[in-house]
Order: C-alpha cells, then structure tokens, then sequence
C-alpha cells in the first residue's frame, strides 16, 4: 500500500514542479523589468528585482524534489526520535517517508502559491494572493506533530 501511495506522491509532486516551470516560462516574455522577490505579511512587496527572479522558485522546487528524492530513497540515514531496531524499523521507514513526501508536496504547493501571486502582482498590483502564505504554516506543523506522534504509537 505504501508503494502505491508513495509513487502517487512522486507523480504529483513532479507535476507540480513541471507545472511550475511551465507557468513560469509561458509568462516570463509578459513580465515588466522589474518584479517583487519578498513580500511582508500583508501580501504587499516590500524588495524588488530583476524579472529572471522569476526563475528562482522553479529551480528552488527542482532542488528540493530531488533531494526529498534522494533522503526517501535512503531513509536509514535519517534522523528518528527513537531507537530504529528491526521490530520497528519498516514502520519507522514508512512514516518519515510519508511525512517527507507530504511536506514536499506542501512545500511545492506554496512556491507555486506564491510565484502565482508574484506573477499576478507584477502584471496587476491590485491583485491579491490565491492562499495566504502563513495558511501553510499551521499544515506543515501539524503534519510533522502527527508523524512524531505516529512514531511514538510505532515505536
């Protein structure tokens, strides 16, 4: 079951990022000169630069899918809250593999969430953000306080 949900979650998170690097270089000749890089809690732009900024999201995704790819492949090298031993060890596995497959996907979703609104804002300044980047604040905490308790249940 794992198999299949984990290959699910590699699919989609590619496509996220395929689909990030599409919608970035479809809309990069439109953009102005110079486009917002940060943004302070409020939605508003407060440092600015030059348009192939752009570009800073989509290969930040392509960084982390592949080393999210490479620390899942090998998850004897992480770092657990207990003791890994053979009883628990495919339960242990199975949980950070989840948890970091997940939190890829949450992960990718804001840096489209807020290259979308980069995009937007630079072509209308009056244009808001689809999702409030602090609303993925709370799910990312959330995931990885569930995957510890798990953890603690499977120990």
């Amino acid at each position: 079951m794992g198999t299949v949900i984990f290959t699910v979650f590699d699919i989609l998170n590619l496509l996220l990022v395929l689909f990030l690097w599409i919608y970035t270089l479809r809309i990069y000749k439109k953009l102005p000169e110079k486009i917002p890089t940060h943004f302070d809690l409020e939605g508003k732009p407060d440092h600015f630069g030059k348009k192939r900024f752009a570009f800073f999201m989509p290969v930040l995704s392509i960084i982390f899918y592949v080393v999210f790819f490479f620390i899942t492949k090998h998850p004897e090298t992480g770092n657990f809250p207990f003791e890994i031993t053979e009883a628990n060890q495919e339960m242990q596995f199975l949980i950070m593999v989840f948890l970091l497959k997940w939190l890829l996907f949450l992960v990718l979703l804001m840096f489209l969430n807020i290259q979308d609104y980069t995009i937007r804002y630079s072509l209308n300044p009056d244009s808001k953000a689809r999702a409030h980047i602090l609303l993925f604040i709370p799910f990312i905490f959330l995931s990885v306080m569930a995957a510890i308790i798990s953890a603690y249940i499977y120990r």
